[in-house]
């Protein structure tokens, strides 16, 4: 068995009060921990991808604030305390600053990562 802390986690995205760490958990999953300051849209962020949203599955948990879950099909709200799964096809806004846990197939949640890196290059 493995443990994992924040602390411990390393950086893959900061700028802006953003908070990103993540790393390989085993059984293809990776896990995340992210803090988003109130205010923060990824949605920018994943313009390009299919549909310009997030097509990588997420399982995970808010520890503290509140999101808006932006969908093809609607949004969603999720605040501290409630576990979460998003499935493809989502954008994230944060209402209040938020941190959460959360774990996702790494091959998917990689690329994801990749594209924000790029686009937060070329912006």
């Amino acid at each position: 068995m493995t443990a994992f802390r924040r602390e411990d986690t390393p950086v893959a995205i900061e700028g802006g009060g953003v908070d990103f760490r993540t790393c390989e958990a085993g059984g293809d999953l990776s896990v995340a921990f992210i803090h988003l300051p109130e205010g923060t849209d990824m949605g920018p962020a994943l313009k390009g991808l299919e549909d310009d949203l997030c097509q990588c599955p997420h399982w995970g948990y808010v520890l503290k604030g509140k999101i808006r879950m932006r969908t093809a099909s609607g949004e969603e709200f999720y605040e501290a305390g409630q576990a979460y799964y998003w499935g493809p096809g989502h954008a994230p806004e944060a209402l209040q600053d938020t941190d959460v846990v959360e774990f996702s197939p790494t091959a998917e949640f990689t690329a994801v990562i990749d594209h924000v890196k790029a686009q937060s290059a070329a912006g």
